[in-house]
């Protein structure tokens, strides 16, 4: 799992900052998911290592205008570009009326199959390998924020061990990698977790913006291997925050020490703490640092990988 941040910059794009969206690429499957389309991500995407042919699936926080202004424009380029596979798009209430008003007067015809998913507080999707879950968080307007849990998988499978036991190669083996208990012809039990490594643990990853501090996102972000979350503004701009409900520095710092999450990223920086001010972005990190030590900046292309785990 790879985080890419392809924009970072809250309300307004800056000449070194688009508006928000994150990309979540999955290697093992070849594809990536999107939170968030700002205006202009398509040319951050085209200026990064992903591909657009490899999109899947988008997950929209809320309708404000600097998280969905790039939507209608990035589906209609991959119609052009002949994608053929389907997108699924995961949103609140309001978002398939809107892309519908986009394609309506836009005349923008996407022929290729797309479903958006209203969401809800609970379980957006789930697969083989990850859940989906959302909360609601508290902003202006209804505002989600997205938990990705990947699932834990069986450790590696020590084929030498069980050539070592005579195990008749085959099906059987993929069943006894799943850690199942199989009955051999000659009537042994083999339980596969005694032919597996150690457990690898599904990574989790939390994605919250836009909101002022709230609980729902303390509970979204319980034990998180990364925790993306918004801090528009500084400590010394809290009342600011608090009106427009937005996160300062400080609050993503203690959603992150209140949850026990491993790292956190902060994003959504207003455009006013630039070099050229008496505040500016390396204030807004030493003070969540003074609150929660692991703490990064995102910044538009910032890529990080969330390393696995292994149980002990």
């Amino acid at each position: 799992m790879e985080i890419t941040f392809l924009g970072t910059s809250s309300g307004v794009p800056t000449r070194s900052r688009n508006v928000s969206s994150v990309a979540l690429r999955l290697p093992q499957r070849a594809e990536f998911w999107l939170f968030d389309c700002g205006e202009g991500t398509q040319h951050q995407l085209l200026r990064s290592e992903l591909k657009t042919s490899q999109l899947r699936r988008i997950f929209i926080t809320h309708l404000h205008g600097d998280h969905i202004f790039g939507l209608m424009g990035l589906l209609a380029s991959c119609g052009l570009a002949g994608n053929n596979e389907r997108i699924d798009i995961y949103g609140p209430s309001g978002l398939k009326e809107y892309l519908k008003a986009c394609s309506k007067y836009s005349y923008t015809n996407i022929n290729y199959q797309l479903e958006v998913h209203t969401i809800q507080p609970g379980l957006v999707f789930e697969d083989e390998d990850f859940t989906v879950t959302c909360q609601l968080l508290k902003h202006k307007v209804p505002a989600f924020g997205y938990r990705i849990s990947e699932k834990d998988r069986p450790g590696r499978f020590n084929v030498a061990k069980a050539q070592a036991l005579n195990i008749p190669s085959g099906p059987i083996y993929g069943k006894l990698k799943n850690g199942d208990i199989v009955t051999l012809a000659d009537g042994r039990t083999i339980n596969g977790s005694e032919l597996c490594g150690p457990t690898e643990i599904g990574r989790k990853f939390v994605y919250c913006t836009d909101t002022v501090f709230c609980e729902s996102a303390v509970e979204l972000a319980q034990q998180a291997d990364v925790l993306i979350h918004e801090a528009t503004f500084a400590h010394q701009d809290a009342e600011m925050a608090f009106d427009r409900l937005h996160s300062t520095s400080t609050m993503a710092a203690q959603v992150a020490l209140i949850a026990q999450v491993k790292l956190l990223i902060m994003t959504h920086f207003s455009p006013r703490y630039t070099p050229a001010n008496d505040i500016t972005l390396d204030n807004l990190k030493q003070e969540a640092r003074a609150i929660f030590p692991n703490t990064k900046l995102a910044y538009d292309f910032f890529t990080y990988e969330i390393p696995r785990r292994i149980d002990s």
